[in-house]
């Protein structure tokens, strides 16, 4: 990733001295225009020695837009709704647990069936919660060169950078180039994380508007140390000298690592036939490939600190599983676009998939393949349109053979009135499971396997409301033929933490009915501010497979305020979160994946954070009191079973925009 980062810091050289007096027309990312006619052309001028202030490109100038043309401007204002951002992911993390140290994974509050995707996936999900997919990639069109600068302190020795500059060259081509890099040693023994996501991504529309083309290449790695928890949970419970000092807790690990690693390369492009905007013939394109790759290390099983039998028997003493996996994607689709009518379109979806080892293991009269490799081809139709206070989607597609994986999906969204939307949805899938379910081979003896399951299938309802005075989404989902793994080993310690960790993949026949209702409130009085999340679940099912807290709740105290002519903007409070117990998933770093269990519960603890946020033209600068109240309410507070959740921590950090 070092080269990645010299790219980086050429391209940000490039962007401080790059001309300024850019004079050209707004990129119209839209594919359903509502004028015959081409757009008018909008001038824009420099940010640099212009006296005039009514001649300066507006900040609305600087639009980010999403794979799906959702189009929004580039946002410097101090709110809490952008603080919840401040974080590794670069999001809104609730309903997300973290684990104790920066870059690790995350264990899951709020649960989401959703399929975004009917074709399987690589596996391995607990190392992909930063994994960048396609929907993630924004793309530009600024005005004049823009950059995001984000940094964040870390747990001990490290640092947090994410960094973005993006430029147009003309009217018509607009790139961008980031990348964020994740350096955290921790505080517990074995639990380093460091990892790099790179991003280039580009943007064109012919002169004429009727050829669009977006286009990405992203390079990804995650590195992550792996103690497997700590043994004594009374140590840290107690956190009575010395074992306030978290490297002198023992764990099960010290010697593993694991590494994920990914490239994509990503293609989408629009072209229409005829010239009348109003009713377009259009054909277009999409293309992926994309490699991943995961590996677990460990330098000797019989290391005398490390736990030797806790993945069961090996056929090594020095263990070094490799898993490798690419697809080729593509999609052909030919549609009409009319002002009137909206936007019908037919579509060809051709995936493969190859995920393979290095060779066919046999263990006592079974054969491991060392591969698994399949062709689908999904045939379907679209149907968009927007129009007035409607907003209406349907999507139909079916695969060609006979593994029966479907999508159906309608949608329709009606704006009552300013800030009066109410909008419903429905979702009916099957889908095939993470590959890492069916085929997996390991050196140590009880990981390796080769299923042949069904399909997962989902039906989802979502409704929402949305209203100037709270924000309400409600969830009911219907999952059949589930995967997931679970323990097979019986034997538990006093804590309720198994002895060994044989984790294998297993399929619930049986229905599972999930609910859930999300209530957001805001509330403003004066300079004070009480920002409300509250989310209420309830799975109805006979054996413990979906797991999750009942009750889920984010509160923030705040107070805003400007000072010196109001040339600094002042923001600070206290955020309060908190979920009722559950018997939440442990977490097995050799699959790279939670598994379900009915022995620990966790949860039932306040986590208070004290912070403070300023802002200083685009400059924002923050402060915050992780878990300040760790000590105070008691050591009972973590992640997964034997994973402890953060201790008390102080962190800053900065995010700066420049319009250069």
């Amino acid at each position: 990733m070092h080269k990645y980062l010299s790219i980086m810091v050429l391209m940000f050289c490039l962007s401080l001295s790059a001309q300024q007096d850019l004079n050209f027309n707004q990129l119209n990312y839209q594919q359903e225009p509502e004028q015959e006619q081409e757009p008018k052309k909008k001038e824009w001028k420099s940010l640099r020695n212009v006296k005039n202030t009514d001649s300066i490109a507006s900040i609305k100038d600087y639009k980010i837009i999403s794979i799906n043309n959702d189009t929004i401007v580039v946002d410097t204002a101090l709110s809490i709704k952008k603080f919840y951002t401040y974080n590794y992911l670069r999001k809104d993390n609730f309903g997300l647990l973290a684990f104790s140290n920066v870059g690790q994974t995350y264990n899951t509050l709020k649960y989401d069936s959703g399929v975004k995707d009917v074709f399987p996936d690589f596996g391995f999900r607990g190392k992909q919660f930063a994994y960048m997919q396609i929907e993630d990639i924004k793309y530009y069109n600024v005005p004049t060169p823009y950059t995001d600068l984000y940094y964040k302190s870390v747990l001990k020795q490290g640092q947090n950078l994410d960094a973005l500059i993006t430029m147009n060259t003309s009217e018509n081509f607009n790139f961008s180039i980031g990348y964020k890099g994740l350096r955290s040693v921790g505080r517990y023994i074995n639990e380093l994380s460091s990892s790099g996501n790179f991003r280039f991504g580009a943007s064109y529309s012919s002169p004429n508007k009727r050829y669009l083309l977006r286009t990405h290449f992203t390079a990804q790695d995650f590195t992550n140390g792996q103690n497997g928890g700590i043994r004594d949970l009374n140590l840290f419970e107690s956190s009575v000298k010395p074992y306030n000092k978290r490297e002198r807790l023992n764990v099960y690990f010290r010697d593993v690592e694991t590494v994920l690693k990914g490239k994509r390369i990503f293609v989408n492009q629009q072209y229409q036939i005829n010239k009348d905007f109003r009713n377009g013939l259009f054909v277009s394109h999409e293309f992926v490939y994309e490699d991943k790759f995961f590996e677990f290390k460990q330098a000797d099983i019989n290391n005398i600190y490390d736990d030797s039998y806790r993945f069961g028997n090996a056929f090594k003493n020095s263990i070094d599983n490799k898993t490798k996996y690419n697809k080729f994607f593509n999609k052909v689709a030919v549609g009409l676009n009319s002002s009137d009518y909206g936007k019908l379109e037919a579509f060809v979806d051709f995936h493969h998939h190859r995920y393979y080892y290095k060779s066919i293991t046999y263990i006592q009269d079974s054969r491991i393949p060392d591969h698994i490799s399949k062709d689908i081809a999904l045939v379907g139709g679209q149907y968009l349109y927007k129009k007035d206070n409607w907003r209406a989607k349907a999507m139909l597609s079916n695969s060609v053979g006979n593994d029966n994986t479907r999508n159906i999906q309608f949608a329709l969204d009606y704006t009552i009135a300013p800030q009066w939307q109410v909008g419903a949805s429905f979702e009916n899938s099957s889908r095939i499971g993470d590959l890492s379910f069916y085929l997996y081979q390991s050196d140590y003896v009880s990981y390796n396997w080769y299923n042949d399951f069904k399909n997962e299938k989902i039906s989802q309802v979502d409704v929402s409301l949305s209203t100037p005075y709270f924000e309400l989404t409600g969830v009911y989902s219907k999952m059949k033929d589930k995967l997931y793994f679970s323990n097979d080993n019986a034997v538990y310690n006093d804590f309720g933490i198994p002895e060994q960790i044989i984790t294998t993949p297993k399929q619930y026949g049986n229905d599972i009915d999930y609910v859930s209702l999300q209530l957001s409130k805001d509330i403003r009085f004066g300079k004070w501010g009480l920002d409300n999340t509250i989310l209420y679940q309830n799975v109805k099912q006979s054996d413990n497979i979906v797991n999750v807290p009942a009750f889920l709740t984010r509160n923030t105290l705040y107070y805003t305020d400007a000072f010196f002519d109001k040339a600094l903007k002042f923001q600070t409070g206290i955020s309060f979160k908190y979920f009722s117990k559950y018997y939440g998933n442990n977490y097995n770093p050799l699959l790279g994946s939670f598994f379900v269990q009915d022995k620990v519960q966790i949860g039932d603890y306040p986590v208070f954070d004290f912070f403070i946020d300023m802002k200083i033209r685009t400059a924002k600068i923050f402060l915050i009191l992780e878990h300040f109240n760790s000590s105070v309410t008691g050591y009972n507070y973590y992640s997964a079973p034997n994973y402890p959740y953060r201790d008390f921590a102080l962190r800053f950090g900065i995010s700066w925009n420049f319009f250069t």
